[in-house]
């Protein structure tokens, strides 16, 4: 029969290069954290370096490894930049998590060029592009991984917050599409769909919202950032290795028929 041991060996992430974006705070840090600690190198990627590096910087003193990166999820240039440095510091990409997120909600009637471009940029464009800046390492290694963080919110009508929610949406489809063109070589893609989080997004709404956002799932609360890394850490490892092109729902039973 398998042994504790060869489950454990499913988890191991030991040398695997990880670029997390939006990993210096919330469901990305948590992401971050939970990869170093079962052995992969991270790369922490946000807007702010400072928040970056004390991320890194804790993860390094608990006996990790990171690399603090700034780098803007809708900059084009900033995810070459991105790579290049990853690529300079670790002489490879096995992992790439799209966790960095703009939540902009707007309700129809109001929405702005300006603003679909903010948020398609970050939640769309963002993402595939720094997908296909790393796209050359990703193959290279053999066991290429894109686990693409969405939202349950693409589940659902998206009121108010329909750039986001739709953005989202989009992104599963590339998810998709993605695992379909490259699944010859070695490379997987899959979405996490994180339902109600305890994260700062969450906490800079009303206590109402919060309220209804936790009493709309089957479970009422809010998932802890861990919860939703658990997730990540299955699609990122080998435990998930017959899997691509699937969107994995961690939503407390939000979107429960």
């Amino acid at each position: 029969m398998r042994t504790r041991a060869d489950i454990n060996q499913l988890f191991d992430l030991t040398d695997r290069v990880a670029i997390i974006t939006g990993g210096s705070r919330g469901i990305g840090r948590a992401i971050a954290e939970t990869y170093a600690a079962c052995g992969a190198k991270v790369v922490i990627a946000s807007r702010k370096a400072d928040a970056c590096a004390e991320v890194a910087h804790a993860i390094n003193a608990a006996g990790g490894t990171a690399l603090a990166v700034p780098a803007h999820a809708g900059k084009v240039d900033d995810l070459a930049a991105l790579v290049a440095t990853t690529v300079e510091e670790f002489g490879a990409i096995d992992i790439i998590v799209n966790n960095a997120a703009n939540a902009l909600g707007l309700p129809i009637g109001t929405i702005t060029p300006e603003a679909w471009e903010s948020s398609y940029g970050a939640n769309l464009r963002g993402p595939l592009f720094l997908v296909q800046h790393a796209l050359p390492h990703l193959l290279a290694g053999g066991r290429g991984n894109v686990v693409n963080v969405i939202s349950a919110g693409a589940f659902t009508h998206g009121a108010y917050v329909s750039m986001y929610c739709s953005a989202k949406a989009a992104m599963l489809q590339m998810t998709r599409a993605m695992a379909a063109e490259f699944a010859s070589q070695g490379l997987r893609a899959n979405a996490l769909a994180p339902g109600t989080t305890d994260t700062d997004m969450v906490r800079n709404t009303d206590a109402a919202a919060q309220e209804s956002m936790m009493n709309a799932g089957l479970i009422k609360r809010m998932a802890a950032p861990e919860e939703i890394a658990n997730g990540a850490l299955f699609l990122a490892s080998d435990a998930s290795s017959f899997m691509t092109g699937q969107v994995l729902i961690i939503d407390g039973g939000l979107t429960t028929p």
